[in-house]
């Protein structure tokens, strides 16, 4: 009777435990068996049940839990809770596996103790029955980044407030945050009773369940003031790199209370926008839905933020990327066109772009496989250099309809690469060579020094227009080549093309797409971070410094979000893609 009513507790303590929770899907999917798990810890006491031990076993590296019972007899039982709002309910019973005859332990499946892909932070425990319940306590019920949750904020550093504060009833509500990423609330010109509070949503701001009242603290009797400690905003370890906070405060007398605006900390400003980016980044099918060549050319903006400041915190999405998606997909998974199997499919260019990426990659990891990957798309790229049409230059696709700058910038770099990183090597130097060549008496190039977006078919500039990432590949495909034979001519080429961007692809010094006071497709949006990125190898510091202090002062939101115009002003465009391009500009900025 005892043990029924416990039982009935439990399920009336969290109705949902009486329903299938729903499959999440992180690296791996829910129910991975344990014997698959990179890692095992104990981060919490087990628990003793009647002489049976209950663990919790967790693999952080997975992001993955499993429960175990020992100890027992055939029908005891074990299985695993998870709660997405701080334990107050939980999806119950997942996994759970008795004990079999003539055994005296058992265990269940792994799951996710987290959902990154939806934004939701959770919690979860082992649980047994064995003629009693039981459960351990919940992991992780503090976030911890660089400090921990109820840090003192006497410990702030480089304290600022983010957001304008709010007033209720006379009192000011203001909300600070730190370079560490912290965040605390504080009311003023109050009274006795008066409260202040942080929410915290990981979800930008769309929810905050468990995350709800955080740190509430009262203003004792003769103080006018209070504060509450301080709360994390990233939760590295469950990979949620974007929470949203904001301060709330109530008057004694009055149940009503009032918010200050949602906001992201700053931790650095290309921090910030990188930490605003991977809150894109869906894990499982490991990109960005839904681009594929965005998808190459973002991840390796976040591979070049890595290098150049030394945070290491995204690197498992390298190769996370590449295990993922050098497989085969049917049309419409992954883009319009069947994706082949390493990265290669009818389009050219997008082929070429996972190249550059998989080059990126190999320079910051030194992993090998990543250059046998680029050397592997460069293979099947060249296939489509045709001396026969135009003497020269790569075909946009395999219908060969059009030759333009886009794909052969792309070639050109991608075949300077390899030679840079391929000991001994003299057929791709010799291709590079050609390509490069080829590309300054193309005709691509215009009176004005800048690059047409492709040829006709009697080969003559199209004299379409002219976009900021091609000019972009031709200075990087052109540096790369000068890198890689010595030859001057190439690198006073890109200098030339990078003095003309600065006159003829610029308003009032700042970087300006000829869509950027309309409508800019989801191709468009990224192309100003891209010629940034080249640009940046050959110096120009001053011209970056600008654009990155422009899209920090005036194209930037409370959630560290960048839109399209870098020079702020509306209609303005947001999404990963124009998250990525700025994040190219406070990069190299």
């Amino acid at each position: 009777m005892i043990r029924a009513l416990i039982i009935a507790m439990v399920l009336t303590m969290a109705p949902s435990v009486a329903h299938a929770a729903t499959t999440v899907c992180f690296l791996s999917c829910d129910t991975l068996d344990p014997s698959r798990a990179k890692q095992e810890i104990f981060p919490v006491p087990d628990k003793a049940v009647n002489g049976r031990r209950l663990t919790l076993h967790v693999s952080d590296v997975d992001g993955m839990a499993w429960g175990s019972i020992d100890n027992g007899v055939t029908g005891d039982a074990v299985w695993l809770d998870r709660s997405w709002d701080g334990g107050s309910s939980w999806d119950g019973l997942l996994g759970k596996a008795s004990i079999p005859g003539t055994w005296t332990g058992t265990r269940t499946l792994m799951y996710n103790v987290t959902d990154p892909a939806a934004h939701k932070r959770g919690l979860i425990r082992a649980c047994g029955d064995a003629r009693g319940v039981a459960c351990t306590d919940w992991i992780y019920p503090a976030v911890c980044d660089l400090k921990c949750d109820r840090t003192d904020a006497a410990q702030a550093v480089n304290p600022i407030e983010p957001v304008p504060s709010t007033t209720i009833f006379g009192r000011a509500v203001r909300l600070h945050t730190d370079q560490n990423g912290m965040a605390w609330g504080s009311i003023e010109a109050g009274g006795q009773g008066d409260e202040i509070w942080l929410d915290r949503s990981w979800d930008q701001g769309a929810s905050w369940p468990g995350g709800s009242s955080l740190g509430r603290t009262a203003i004792p009797a003769g103080a006018t003031t209070t504060r509450t400690t301080m709360f994390a905003t990233r939760d590295p370890r469950g990979r949620h790199y974007g929470g949203a906070v904001r301060a709330c405060g109530r008057e004694a007398s009055h149940n009503e209370g009032s918010c200050t605006a949602w906001a992201r900390p700053v931790q650095s400003r290309a921090h910030a926008a990188a930490d605003a980016l991977m809150y894109s980044y869906d894990p499982y099918p490991a990109w960005w839905p839904s681009s594929w060549w965005n998808s190459a050319a973002t991840l390796t903006t976040l591979i070049d933020y890595a290098a150049r400041t030394g945070n290491r915190q995204y690197d498992w999405v390298i190769a996370r990327t590449f295990d993922v998606n050098r497989a085969v997909f049917p049309a419409g998974q992954r883009a319009t066109d069947p994706i082949e199997g390493n990265f290669i499919s009818r389009a050219i260019d997008d082929s070429a772009w996972w190249g550059l990426a998989w080059i990126a990659a190999y320079d910051y990891t030194r992993d090998q496989r990543y250059l046998s990957m680029a050397t592997t798309i460069a293979n099947y790229v060249q296939q489509y250099w045709d001396p026969s049409t135009c003497s020269g230059g790569v075909w946009w696709n395999r219908e060969r309809t059009y030759k333009n700058a886009i794909t052969s910038g792309l070639y050109l770099r991608l075949v300077a690469s390899v030679h840079q990183r391929t000991a001994g090597d003299t057929v791709w130097l010799q291709r590079a060579r050609t390509a490069a060549d080829w590309y300054l008496n193309s005709g691509l190039i215009n009176s004005a020094g800048l690059v047409n977006d492709g040829l006709t078919q009697d080969c003559r500039n199209n004299g379409q227009t002219v976009w900021t990432y091609n000019q972009g590949l031709a200075i990087g495909g052109l540096t790369e080549t000068w890198r890689a034979t010595g030859d001057t001519r190439y690198l006073d080429a890109a200098r030339r093309l990078a003095d003309a961007a600065q006159i003829g692809l610029a308003r009032n010094g700042i970087l300006t797409e000829s869509c950027d006071t309309g409508s800019c497709d989801d191709n468009q949006k990224q192309f100003k971070g891209i010629f940034v990125r080249y640009l940046a190898e050959l110096g120009y510091q001053p011209f970056l410094t600008r654009q990155a202090d422009s899209v920090w002062t005036a194209d930037r939101d409370p959630l560290n979000r960048v839109g399209q115009r870098w020079a702020g002003g509306s209609p303005n465009q947001l999404d990963w893609r124009t998250q990525a391009s700025g994040l190219g500009a406070l990069t190299t900025g």
